[in-house]
């Protein structure tokens, strides 16, 4: 009977693997190498922070529900217990061909066996005349750190104007957020998602869109539609109309970093890297690729922290089986996953397909599965 991947029979060169990237799909990787050591391979974690931020919490820190504690996994000891060596810089090169990474610090990394999944970038190009008024939501990091200055200057001011541009999940929380810090600081404010309808909430259900509609409405938060690109006094919209901001949020989505296309790996049109379910590159075997980079050549599938999430077990797996030439698994999500959108009150939105509900049952849902992630990789 031949020896399965995991069998320590299983006689192995010594081979580098490396994770480059610390968020939500690499830290079931760093748990499994904590759990059970993959002694015969060298471990590497490149990361350009030495923690990561749960996403699915900012907006709950945002209104005031959480510290940044809350929300902040320590990727240092976690690498300590993975035997995975810490390299805290940023991607900047990929050789797929000839397994190199070049990094900000201006060092390479080769490997053996290599898993992106470093996020996306957005584009800001289309914002540039906005100025400083412009508050991307990517890195997360930089978001984090600039949110509570930028939110001293707001309450500061009679009449605060803010804009939030992004027609999907994170646009919605972020507004009903912003509504919610300024509440409690007893300023009102005006707050507007600019979003276009034909885009509103993608992947959700009408009960769901009508649901998001209430609380926005609810919460004074004016929703126009329209796309926008960046201008002096704030954002200006596709009619011509400039909308006066003090500070715009910028919740578009992601695109691929611009070493991607250099890279040599297979790309979709659009310039992601192309993978199967296995998660692995469909242009080479030795290189996985899993979060907002990545596109599925065998299905769509939203760019979503949840896969990132639910992909990880895989990921480690399957970075197990190809050290050591072991069978692969595969990730197929379910066609509908579970949605909770924090409301910026002590409740949620809760959205399954075409069910969805609103109430303080679902914040304490969310809330519990939020702080359970963090518990499940924050070293004591």
């Amino acid at each position: 009977m031949p020896a399965s991947f995991a069998d320590p029979a299983v006689t192995v060169l010594r081979q580098r693997v490396v994770l480059a990237g610390g968020g939500h799909a690499h830290l079931a990787v760093l748990a499994d190498w904590a759990r059970h050591p993959a002694g015969h391979a060298e471990r590497v974690l490149v990361t350009a922070a030495p923690h990561t931020l749960y996403s699915g919490m900012v907006p709950g820190w945002m209104a005031g529900r959480y510290t940044a504690d809350d929300m902040t996994i320590d990727l240092r000891p976690l690498a300590q217990a993975a035997g995975a060596r810490l390299i805290v810089a940023r991607v900047t090169g990929l050789d797929a061909g000839e397994r190199r990474l070049q990094l900000s610090n201006g060092e390479s990394a080769t490997f053996d066996v290599l898993s992106l999944a470093t996020g996306g970038e957005q584009d800001l190009v289309p914002f540039a005349a906005s100025g400083e008024r412009l508050l991307p939501v990517r890195p997360m990091d930089a978001f984090v750190q600039e949110w509570p200055r930028r939110l001293a200057a707001l309450v500061q001011k009679s009449d605060p104007r803010i804009a939030v541009i992004g027609a999907g999940a994170a646009g919605v929380e972020l507004a009903l957020a912003v509504r919610a810090a300024l509440t409690v600081r007893s300023v009102a404010g005006s707050i507007a998602l600019i979003a276009p309808n034909a885009g509103f909430m993608p992947g959700h259900g009408r009960k769901t869109h009508s649901l998001v509609q209430a609380q926005l409405a609810q919460a004074q938060v004016t929703v126009m539609d329209s796309t926008a690109t960046g201008h002096a006094q704030g954002v200006l919209l596709a009619d011509g109309t400039v909308l006066t901001a003090d500070c715009v949020i910028l919740a578009t989505g992601s695109r691929p970093p611009a070493w991607l296309a250099q890279s040599g790996l297979a790309c979709s049109p659009d310039g992601f890297a192309l993978t199967g379910a296995t998660l692995r590159s469909v242009s080479h075997e030795r290189i996985f690729v899993a979060g907002d980079i990545a596109a599925r050549a065998d299905r769509p599938l939203p760019r979503s922290g949840v896969h990132a999430v639910k992909a990880g077990p895989v990921l480690a797996h399957n970075i197990r089986a190809a050290l050591a030439g072991g069978p692969a698994r595969v990730y197929q999500p379910s066609d509908h996953s579970l949605a909770l959108l924090a409301t910026g009150q002590r409740r949620a939105i809760l959205s399954w397909g075409r069910n969805a509900s609103v109430g303080w049952t679902e914040w304490r849902l969310k809330d519990w599965i939020d702080r359970r992630f963090i518990a499940r990789y924050k070293q004591r």
